[in-house]
């Protein structure tokens, strides 16, 4: 006995569609998220022009290829905001990234962020000097440089920046403190990862502020525990039982040792705040820049020009779109209809997913991605025009318009498929060997890509399935675009039933 099939039941699949678009518009006004994240294109932003010296090393090709890479990594450690990185001439780096202030744009690229490990010596106020410490034991070299350092006056210099096999005088990063540092016993370059997160119990409960976490390699680990098991052996109350975490010539922690430290992990605490702990964690994660670098020049980007080109971009995706929605109901008449409906679902999953986008990953809407949308448009649409067409053979078989749905979706979703598979992978692709600009055009056009299989399968199929159950598709009504005789099939449904039967 033949088993029954499964009829197909369009009213829920199309509530289903109506969720998701409901819960992702309650996420968007629940998190106050409402219009797109812009790029320095359309929002403008903050250009900055960072000059190579040859302090810490020849300015190679080599190495500004280094430099550009690991402030590319730095930017992007932010998420998606098509952020421009660039060389210029020989030795100049232009960095340009939106929504971002002068000062942190700065900070976040340009600093070269040397990081040392150094046994501390001497401790001291923010303004002594060596004749106030009895019994300190300050190398000769270092009383003049340590006398002058004022660590309560900002202005006054971050340290002394000798060689890693000498001592040094430095600063607290707060003011608090000043120091006479050993040579250097545990090099940045060791580093391996780099984290910030909140300080915790060992239970995991949160018990302080913002920490950097440190891994070293096997070099830096083994160094690591030599170092905490020869300072352990002073009194704990000394300040030859301390280390100082040296960054950029200032002290940013230099904690006691209470036991010695043969895990190769270590933590930086400093009073920070969590953005400061993010960007220093990001910085030290991608590296020491391998070259100095100071600060040319600091642009504010307008974002007029760019508003302008948006407002023509814009209307240049709606006439097209209203060409697609004018070319569907001349050429599928009331089928059109479907087109016109499932156009607008897409633009509100768009929408949506890319307002929510910006604050979870850092995507920022550009020309270029209002390009990729407005190419969308052509891959939504030629979704249907398959799925229609199919229908349309069945129909001229001479099927019933029910049977024609279901037999002309299983072969056009094959098709409609494979079509934005190859869509979707030309965009990957594009994003992985592009940059800038052209990273944002292939992440719209893969993300519509997605949201059209979306479409396809929650809505515009379903809403097909549900016209044919009415009378004016079901009987070939000659405005609905499936009639049969104008199609050039035979008729069927009540149009055939009309016709004289034979005696």
């Amino acid at each position: 006995m033949a088993v029954a099939k499964a009829q197909p039941r369009p009213g829920r699949v199309l509530i289903v569609m109506g969720l998701i678009v409901l819960a992702l518009y309650g996420v968007m006004f629940a998190t106050g998220a409402t219009t797109p994240k812009l790029a320095l294109d359309l929002a403008g932003g903050t250009s900055v022009t960072l000059t190579a010296t040859g302090q810490q090393g020849a300015v190679t090709p080599s190495a500004m290829r280094q430099v550009i890479e690991i402030i590319r990594q730095r930017v992007d450690a932010s998420g998606i905001g098509e952020s421009e990185v660039k060389a210029q001439g020989s030795n100049n780096v232009v960095v340009e990234v939106p929504g971002l202030g002068q000062q942190a744009l700065v900070e976040r690229i340009g600093r070269t962020a040397r990081l040392f490990f150094r046994p501390v010596m001497v401790v001291g106020g923010p303004t002594d000097t060596a004749d106030s410490l009895p019994g300190a034991r300050i190398p000769t070299e270092l009383t003049k440089q340590f006398n002058e350092l004022d660590c309560a006056n900002p202005q006054s210099g971050q340290g002394s920046q000798s060689e890693a096999t000498e001592p040094i005088a430095a600063c607290d990063q707060n003011g608090l403190e000043k120091y006479i540092l050993g040579p250097v016993a545990i090099n940045g370059t060791d580093l391996t990862d780099a984290s910030a997160q909140l300080a915790s119990s060992p239970t995991g409960v949160a018990i302080g502020g913002w920490i950097v976490n440190l891994n070293l390699n096997d070099n830096g680990a083994k160094a690591f525990a030599d170092i905490t098991r020869s300072l352990f052996q002073a009194p704990q109350d000394s300040p030859e039982n301390r280390f100082a975490i040296v960054l950029d010539g200032v002290v940013v922690s230099a904690p006691g040792v209470n036991e010695p430290i043969t895990g190769g992990q270590a933590t930086i605490q400093g009073d920070f705040t969590q953005q400061e702990a993010q960007d220093l964690a990001t910085v030290l994660k991608f590296g020491a820049l391998p070259l100095d670098l100071t600060v040319s020049e600091v642009n504010e980007v307008s974002a007029i020009l760019g508003s302008d080109q948006l407002t023509k971009g814009l209307l240049a995706g709606a006439i097209g779109l209203g060409l697609v929605v004018v070319y569907s109901l001349l050429y599928y008449r009331g089928l059109g209809i479907v087109t016109v409906f499932s156009l607008v679902v897409a633009a509100l999953l768009t929408y949506g997913t890319a307002v929510l986008l910006g604050p979870a990953m850092g995507f920022a809407l550009s020309l270029a991605g209002v390009a990729g949308l407005i190419v969308a448009i052509g891959v939504i649409a030629d979704s249907f025009v398959i799925f229609f067409e199919r229908l349309r053979d069945e129909i001229r078989e001479g099927r019933s318009l029910r049977a024609a749905v279901e037999h002309g979706w299983s072969r056009a979703r094959r098709t409609i498929l494979a079509a934005d598979f190859v869509s979707f992978l030309a965009a990957v692709v594009l994003y992985i060997l592009s940059v800038g600009a052209v990273r944002g055009f292939a992440f719209t056009l893969g993300l519509t890509t997605l949201i059209d299989v979306v479409v396809v399968f929650l809505f515009t199929k379903p809403l097909v399935t549900l016209f044919a159950r009415t009378k004016f598709f079901a009987n070939g009504h000659p405005l609905s675009g499936l009639d049969p005789r104008r199609r050039g099939g035979r008729a069927t449904g009540a149009s055939r039933s009309a016709q004289p039967k034979e005696a």
